[in-house]
């Protein structure tokens, strides 16, 4: 198997880093699909990237209809809208990859269009979005982690993204355990994230407030209390790459910068979706539960509910 034709559905923080690493990849042709006002702009405006502007072609769904590899790279809230895009781009042939947070978006995709098509993936990029663009590190950035979930785990398939990847600038690799990495990644969104956009601080709030850690420690318990129930052993996940740098105790993580600008956030794939893991295997969730409607009407503040004047 060899990917010729690579189809990016989604071309922001996360999408960023995928257009950045393969721009230049020689013997593939790289696009974005989009439609409507989104492609015009896509096309005359192109993709800005640390302070450089890329113009990979655009794509409709039914250009980009039989890729070798589709990158699902969305905000969660937006994938039940791109199902119908997703099942008009994929084939016979087509490989999924889902770049999204949460634990679930593989499940999701899958019920249309097979789980067949699907390798289990993550990334962990640290970019944001600025006036000009989207802005990351490639230094320090650990990359995108990808496996199947059963043997053979080096399936052809896995060999032919990491062929993909290998003389760009994308950091990678394969494992046999992607589900537990998967539950790890959520972990760190669930337990990091999630407290301090209730606070409106930086994450150094986890270590200089004894009142933070309890916190996001009773969020831990919670989360993997249902990885355990649901047989996931996380102690299985790859040891993390030597990438990285220590994170500034000002960092501000992707939900506290969704509530920043007025976004509505993930909350539903993060706490919503651990809350309904709760229920279905009876195992209380109670710091989850005040988390998630703390947020959700956070973002009714941002929308206005409360502008009683």
């Amino acid at each position: 198997m060899e990917i010729k034709t690579v189809a990016v559905l989604g071309a922001g923080a996360v999408g960023s880093y995928v257009i950045w690493g393969l721009s230049e990849r020689e013997g593939i042709r790289l696009g974005i699909v989009a439609e409507g006002e989104r492609a015009d702009r896509l096309k005359r405006d192109g993709c800005i990237i640390n302070n450089v502007t890329y113009r990979p072609e655009v794509w409709s769904p039914e250009e980009a209809c039989g890729a070798d590899l589709l990158i699902v790279a969305l905000k969660y809230g937006a994938l039940p809208g791109a199902i119908e895009t997703i099942c008009r781009v994929v084939k016979e042939n087509t490989v999924v990859m889902s770049l999204m947070n949460g634990v679930d978006s593989e499940e999701l995709i899958a019920e249309k269009i097979g789980a067949g098509h699907i390798v289990y993936s993550l990334i962990k990029v640290a970019s944001h979005k600025e006036e000009k663009g989207y802005f990351f590190d490639p230094d320090i950035t650990i990359g995108i982690i990808f496996g199947e979930l059963e043997p053979p785990y080096t399936s052809e398939r896995v060999g032919a993204i990491e062929n993909l990847f290998s003389g760009t600038g994308i950091h990678f690799r394969a494992t046999k355990y992607i589900r537990e990495e998967m539950w790890c990644k959520f972990r760190l969104n669930v337990c990091n994230n999630l407290p301090q956009a209730i606070l409106g601080a930086g994450v150094g709030c986890y270590s200089d407030s004894v009142h933070m850690k309890a916190i996001s420690d009773g969020l831990k318990y919670e989360l993997e209390s249902i990885a355990a129930a649901k047989g996931i052993d996380m102690s299985k996940s790859d040891e993390p790459s030597g990438r990285g740098s220590a994170v500034p105790p000002s960092a501000r993580y992707s939900t506290l910068q969704d509530l920043d600008a007025g976004r509505h956030t993930e909350i539903d794939m993060f706490s919503g979706a651990l809350i309904k893991m709760g229920k279905e295997l009876g195992i209380p969730t109670p710091y989850n539960e005040y988390t998630y409607h703390m947020i959700k009407a956070m973002e009714e503040k941002n929308d206005g509910v409360f502008n009683y004047d």
